[in-house]
């Protein structure tokens, strides 16, 4: 991603509008995982961000897990086809070769993406950055024989992996002596 990075010490200043629009893109879908966080400030590293936000995430109803699960676009689906992703998403898919595949392949996409979200009624999520277009279709047959609830399980655990890389494209943290002593 082309996004400057932000200090911690910067995020842990901001108010709760600035501190949202800085981080909202860690997550699809609206901010209210992020707006949620923002009371737990300061962060003392980028890890408790990480786990202060994953722990918001998997507090809610299955209902609202399932709506942030639902922000998540298909992997080679309409909006990637039609250039529409936002940059993040276009980025990732990239990254696992989802923008070089063959008419076939992209059909491919499509008939899992359909039969996924009609057995599951959510997109399948992977962390893209993580995987390459073979894994990515083996994810789809093995995770298409799951339960709709460890799907819900998987699939967050995509989204918290797609949240940590995005963390650390956005965050950095100062270096000083301090941390020296604590490797």
């Amino acid at each position: 991603m082309a996004t400057q990075k932000i200090i911690l010490q910067e995020i842990n200043a901001l108010d709760k509008g600035a501190f949202v629009q800085e981080l909202s893109g860690l997550f699809e879908g609206p901010p209210w995982i992020v707006a949620s966080a923002w009371s737990a400030r300061p962060f003392q590293s980028v890890d408790q961000l990480y786990q202060t936000l994953c722990s918001i995430m998997y507090q809610p109803p299955v209902e609202q897990q399932v709506a942030l699960l639902c922000a998540h676009p298909d992997l080679v689906g309409q909006a990637a086809l039609a250039g529409t992703l936002s940059p993040a998403s276009t980025g990732e898919q990239a990254a696992a070769g989802l923008d070089r595949l063959t008419p076939e392949e992209i059909a491919n996409f499509q008939r899992y993406n359909q039969a996924y979200r009609a057995r599951f009624g959510f997109p399948f999520v992977i962390c893209a950055r993580e995987n390459k277009k073979d894994s990515i279709l083996a994810g789809f047959v093995t995770r298409l024989q799951h339960t709709r609830e460890q799907e819900i399980t998987i699939a967050l655990g995509e989204v918290a992996k797609i949240c940590a890389l995005r963390l650390q494209d956005l965050v950095c943290t100062v270096h000083t002596k301090s941390d020296d002593t604590a490797h």
